[in-house]
C-alpha cells in the first residue's frame, strides 16, 4: 500500500528508527510498569499525571498541566455530567514544536484513568504490582491503556534517538475521565488543541478502529413501601421492582440489536449493543422490605442514532414497565442521566492518515491492516464528530479489559511502538536532527 501524501523518509531511516525502539524497549516496559503501578481510579489520577508531566519535562516538551473546570465544558457538544468530586481532575499535554513547522501536525492521546479492580482475592497477581510473565505484562491498566500512552512517548523517543526530528507539531496528551464521561479529552479541545490527525493508542488487537458505539449512562431511582418482612405482602419491595424494570430494559436491548443488523459497520457484529445494570444499591435492613433501590445502568447505541431519541426510548420503556407494576404504576421511578451521553462515531476524513498507517503497518507486521467496529467507546468521537480532527484508534493486543488479570502482549506492544514511530515520521515528515 502506498499513499501520495506519505512523506518519503531518508535512506535508512526506517531501520534506524526500528532499531531505536528495540534498544529502548526494556526501559519502555520499566516505565510502563511504574506508570501502571499507580492506582489511578476515578478521582485518584493525580500521581499518574505528575509522573507523565515529569516524563515530558525530562524530554524537553512544553508542558501544559491544568485543573479541569467542569463548568467551562457544560455547553460543549459531547458533555456528560460528573457527580463525583472533580476538583482535582487534571489534564497534561506535552507539545513538540519544530523550529519550522513544515509537516502535518498530530495528536497522540492516552488516558490514565482505570476502572476499579473488584475483589482482590479474585486476581491471580496483585493488580497494581505489574509483572511480566510468559511474554505478557499483567496489571490493571497495563492494557487499557497505559502501555499505549507510554508506547507513544517512546515512539517519539525512537525518532529522536535515530537522529531525526519531526517536521510537524505534535501534542502528546494524558487525559482523565475516559472511562466515565470523556471530559478530560473534551478539556483539551476547549483549551484549543487541534491537529491534522489524532491517533489514540487504545488496545485494538493490532487493528484499526473505524467505528465505535455510543454510550448512555443512567440511574433508575425506585421507591417502595417498607414494612417488617413478617408482613412483606403488605409493602412494596423496591429491589424487586427494580428487577422488573431491568427485565423490560433487556427487551429494549434486544430490539435495538435487531435494528443493528442493518447497520453498515455493525450489521455483521453479533450483539453489538449491550445493556448492563452495573451498580445496584438498595434497602436499609435485611428484615425490612426495602423502601429504595438505585440501579446505575449503561447501554450502547449505534453511530447515527441521536442521544435525545435514545433517551426518549429509554424513558418510554421504563414508563411502560412501571405502568404494568402494581406499585410503580402510581409511584413511577425516576431516571437520572448520570455520566456518558455519547453518540457513536464513524471515522471520517481519515483516508490520508489511514493510508499512511496502512503502509507502515504492512512494513512492520508483514500483512495488510484490517479494521473492526468497536462495541466499546473511546475519546476519538470528540475529535471526529465535533471538532473536525480526523481521529482513529490503533494499538496492541490485550486481554481482560475491565476484568481480572488484565494483560498486554509484549511482542505486540513492541511492533505497535515501531508502527507509531514510523507513522509519526511518515505523517509529520522528519529532518536529520
Amino acid at each position: 500500500m502506498t499513499d501520495s501524501r506519505s512523506v518519503p523518509l531518508p535512506a535508512g531511516a526506517r531501520e534506524r528508527i526500528e532499531a531505536a525502539v528495540d534498544a529502548a524497549f526494556e526501559q519502555q516496559i520499566a516505565t510502563t510498569i511504574a506508570f501502571s503501578s499507580i492506582p489511578s481510579t476515578r478521582g485518584q489520577e493525580g500521581p499518574c499525571q505528575d509522573m507523565f508531566a515529569k516524563l515530558l519535562r525530562e524530554r524537553g516538551y512544553e508542558v501544559d498541566d491544568w485543573v479541569v473546570n467542569q463548568d467551562e465544558l457544560k455547553t460543549l457538544p459531547g458533555y456528560g455530567p460528573v457527580e463525583t468530586d472533580f476538583s482535582r481532575a487534571r489534564t497534561v499535554v506535552g507539545t513538540y514544536r519544530p523550529a519550522r513547522e513544515e509537516g502535518r501536525s498530530l495528536i497522540l492521546q492516552g488516558h490514565c484513568d482505570v476502572v476499579p479492580v473488584g475483589p482482590l482475592d479474585m486476581w491471580e497477581r496483585p493488580p497494581f504490582q505489574p509483572v511480566v510473565e510468559d511474554g505478557w505484562l499483567y496489571g490493571r491498566g497495563t492494557g487499557d491503556m497505559k502501555s499505549g500512552t507510554i508506547a507513544a512517548l517512546y515512539a517519539l523517543d525512537a525518532v529522536k534517538a535515530a537522529g531525526f526530528a519531526p517536521k510537524g507539531r505534535i501534542h502528546l496528551q494524558s487525559v482523565i475521565e475516559e472511562e466515565s464521561t470523556g471530559l478530560g479529552a473534551l478539556s483539551t479541545l476547549q483549551r484549543g488543541y487541534r491537529a491534522d490527525a489524532c491517533l489514540l493508542p487504545e488496545p485494538t488487537e493490532e487493528r484499526l478502529m473505524r467505528a465505535q458505539v455510543g454510550v448512555i449512562w443512567f440511574r433508575l431511582r425506585v421507591r417502595g413501601i417498607p414494612v417488617h418482612v413478617a408482613r412483606a405482602g403488605t409493602g412494596s419491595n423496591a429491589i424487586r421492582a427494580a428487577y422488573h424494570l431491568i427485565g423490560h430494559l433487556d427487551a429494549l436491548e434486544a430490539e435495538w440489536n435487531e435494528r443493528a443488523k442493518s447497520h453498515r459497520y455493525f450489521g455483521a457484529v453479533h450483539h453489538p449493543l449491550n445493556f448492563n445494570p452495573g451498580i445496584i444499591k438498595g434497602g436499609d435492613w435485611a428484615s425490612s422490605v426495602p423502601a429504595w433501590c438505585d440501579v446505575d445502568c449503561r447501554i450502547g447505541i449505534l453511530p447515527g442514532w441521536k442521544i435525545a431519541d435514545c433517551q426518549a426510548e429509554i424513558v418510554e420503556c421504563v414508563t411502560k414497565a412501571a405502568r404494568a407494576h402494581p406499585f410503580l404504576a402510581n409511584n413511577p421511578p425516576e431516571i437520572v442521566w448520570s455520566g456518558f451521553l455519547s453518540p457513536g462515531y464513524e471515522a471520517t476524513e481519515v483516508q490520508e492518515s489511514e493510508a499512511v498507517l496502512g503502509s507502515v503497518y504492512e512494513h512492520v507486521f508483514g500483512r495488510e491492516l484490517t479494521d473492526f467496529p468497536s462495541t466499546a467507546l473511546t475519546d476519538a468521537r470528540f475529535y471526529g464528530l465535533d471538532y473536525g480532527v480526523p481521529a482513529f484508534c490503533f494499538g496492541a493486543r490485550m486481554e481482560n479489559a475491565h476484568g481480572f488479570n488484565e494483560r498486554v502482549q509484549l511482542d505486540s506492544l513492541k511492533k505497535v511502538t515501531k508502527a507509531y514511530a514510523l507513522f509519526v515520521a511518515s505523517w509529520c515528515g522528519i529532518d536529520r536532527a
